[in-house]
């Protein structure tokens, strides 16, 4: 112990300190003036760096979205993790759907799983951040108030085995675990995604198939197996250097089926659908970014194309009055180059799909090969489309004395198959529903045979509306009385 008379005074411990505390003040002067900024910055944030103590982890940030496409590890870590939620989670999100047998489990914000690999510990933790808006005045597209991410932290020293081994192993766990619980998926716009426009699904459950799809049979064969060709040949489209992809036209009167063939399509090949309407897009680039962002093994389908492409109206506002042309960005062009050019080979074994009800209305640029491969008549009911309704309507899988006369009466009628399949279910009594059909076909053949004309000819209905349209749309001729008699009036 020190003695009271070794202990320095209280007076000289200041006068010391002071004394220190001018000296340093003198030396940050001087080296405030002697030393530039810039070097002064280095130094101090070299010292910090030395000084500063090291993590041993290291964070993989795996985003939902990379530029312009889907992160696949962070779809793949999703569907993984689910399979490793234990009792000490907190927070779960859960969901089902009426026709899916088993619960649909995600993780919440902020919840951490931790995972076992060859002994070393992986810390799993998902994070929602608030996204960046955009800073366009005329971005009309609503943003969400979420970016997510997944985050995986471990040790430094087993970035190797990570990256090269357990990463991979995630991704072919999540490819194994989807294709045991495959499910359809049907997928639509939408303006929630903080990118822009994006997709957004629910399950496909539409029950038809080929089997239960009243159409030509020599057809239905024929889409069938060029479906069946497409997807096998994968190294023949890369030996003679096009894209994997194959276009179909679907036309043909309302009420024939074309939603219908695309559902049993979707059904036959285990493909999801995508579908897309033009008229929420507003640019090539948003068409591009969608295509990007469709997954493979897909069916992309633009329903009533000769309506949806109607370029110029979107030169107008909603009120009539003229836009400015930076507003005018989806042209013809760029959906040209989203069905057969350089943007349609980013992916594989896809199928785009138009329908229309006016196939003459469209432009001939859109119908060459290449672009719609295979295009696909959807006509009237015929006896064969009308005795496979029966069987799957009624249960009639032979004969019927009916038979004989509504297969007669749709020789000379245009009913559509939605039109028959309608009075078909008006009755579980096979008697009664194929009476009622009956009744529908000779009501049809009486519109359609019409009054008689000055030559002793059948005029059909639509044809003399059509001629009294036609008649509107010409200058009526006056006879001189008539002219002579207005003039003196």
């Amino acid at each position: 112990m020190f003695s009271s008379k070794e202990m320095p005074s209280p007076s000289s411990l200041f006068s010391a300190y002071a004394s220190m505390t001018a000296s340093i003040m003198l030396f940050r002067s001087m080296a405030n003036d002697i030393i530039p900024y810039p070097i002064r910055n280095y130094l101090v944030s070299s010292l910090g760096y030395l000084f500063k103590p090291r993590s041993q982890l290291l964070t993989l940030v795996i985003e939902e979205s990379n530029g312009m496409v889907r992160n696949q590890v962070y779809d793949a870590s999703e569907v993984y993790l689910c399979t490793k939620i234990s009792p000490d989670t907190e927070r779960l999100k859960v969901s089902k759907t009426p026709r899916e047998k088993n619960l649909t489990i995600r993780l919440e914000k902020g919840e951490k799983i931790i995972d076992l690999f060859e002994g070393v510990e992986l810390k799993w933790r998902f994070v929602c951040a608030e996204a960046e808006k955009g800073n366009n005045p005329n971005d009309q597209v609503v943003a969400r108030a979420e970016k997510r991410s997944f985050e995986l932290c471990f040790d430094k020293k087993y970035k190797g085995l990570v990256l090269g081994s357990y990463v991979p192993f995630v991704l072919e766990k999540a490819k194994a675990i989807r294709d045991q619980q495959r499910v359809l998926k049907m997928y639509t716009l939408s303006t929630q995604g903080y990118m822009g426009v994006m997709w957004d699904s629910i399950n496909l459950e539409h029950p038809a198939t080929f089997e239960t799809l009243a159409m030509d049979p020599k057809l239905k064969n024929d889409v069938m197996e060029d479906l069946d060709r497409f997807v096998k040949r994968k190294e023949f489209f890369k030996k003679v250097g096009k894209a994997w992809k194959r276009g179909y036209l679907l036309y043909g009167p309302p009420g024939t089926g074309k939603s219908s063939l695309v559902a049993a399509m979707a059904n036959h090949l285990k493909f999801d659908v995508y579908d897309l309407q033009l008229a929420n897009i507003m640019g090539d680039s948003d068409l591009r970014r969608l295509l990007l962002s469709t997954g493979n093994r897909s069916i992309l389908v633009i329903e009533d194309i000769d309506c949806s492409i109607d370029l110029p109206d979107r030169r107008h506002a909603p009120d009539g009055r003229k836009q400015p042309e930076h507003h005018i960005q989806l042209t013809l062009s760029g959906l040209l180059n989203f069905i057969d050019g350089l943007w349609s080979s980013c992916g594989d074994e896809r199928i785009i799909i138009f329908t229309t009800n006016h196939k003459d209305r469209l432009d001939p640029a859109l119908l060459r090969p290449g672009r719609m491969d295979m295009h696909v008549h959807m006509s009237y009911c015929n006896p064969q489309g009308f005795k496979l309704l029966a069987s799957n309507y009624l249960g009639i899988h032979g004969y019927h004395h009916l038979f004989g006369e509504i297969e007669s009466l749709l020789q000379d009628t245009e009913v559509s198959p939605a039109q028959v399949a309608e009075e078909l279910m008006k009755s579980e009594d096979p008697d009664i529903a194929l009476g009622g059909l009956v009744k529908l076909l000779k009501r049809k053949k009486l519109e359609d045979d019409g009054p008689i004309d000055k030559d002793g000819k059948t005029v059909g209905i639509r044809e003399v509306k059509r001629q009294k349209v036609e008649t509107k749309g010409k200058p009526v001729r006056m006879s001189r009385r008539k002219v002579n008699r207005r003039r003196n009036i």
